[in-house]
Formats: structure tokens, sequence, C-alpha cells
């Protein structure tokens, strides 16, 4: 057998898996948040905690896009600070171009 240090095979599959799956964890959460609200409803007999689950499936989805967005702004701040994608500044106003009158 190698000495070699093995890389980790699963996790580039884990991080795949993160970045494919927010659909799936918003259909998830809505439905968790509806067998919630219906178990809630059975048990007691009050109708409106039916509503109150989906709203917590509902709030746990919009909670999951929002992990999401933050972490991809974290990438992009990062990645804006590498000098190969920095926008270059014009020192020089007379390089801009001229918008007005065209003489062809």
């Amino acid at each position: 057998m190698d000495n070699k240090e093995k890389a980790p095979r699963i996790k580039p599959i884990i991080e795949a898996a993160d970045s494919l799956s927010l659909g799936i964890s918003m259909v998830v959460a809505i439905l968790m948040g509806v067998g919630i609200g219906w178990q809630l409803r059975r048990l007691t007999d009050i109708g409106w905690l039916f509503w109150v689950g989906v709203a917590i499936g509902i709030a746990a989805a919009i909670l999951n896009v929002y992990k999401a967005y933050s972490k991809q702004y974290k990438v992009f701040e990062e990645l804006a600070k590498e000098p190969r994608y920095a926008i270059k500044k014009q020192l020089d106003d007379d390089d801009d171009e001229d918008y007005g009158e065209k003489n062809y």
C-alpha cells in the first residue's frame, strides 16, 4: 500500500450535492412544515395550527435560500479581491469614447 495521503473522495461529492440541493431543500422544508402542521391539527383539533406549520416550513425554506446566498456572496467577495479580476480604472478622461456628434 502507498504511504501517500489519499485525497478525501467524499468531499467533492458533498460540495456538489450542497450546491444542487437548494431547490430540493426548499421543497423538503415546506413539506416538513406541512407535516408538522397536519400533525398539530390532528392532535389538537385546532384548524389554524396547520397554517402555523406551513408558515414554519416556508420560513425554513427562506432561511435555506438566505444561507445559500450568504455562502455564494462570500465566495464572490473572495473572487473579487483577486488581482486578475480587478477592474482597471481609467486615469485619463481623454481616452473615454465621445458619444457626441459623429463625423463619418
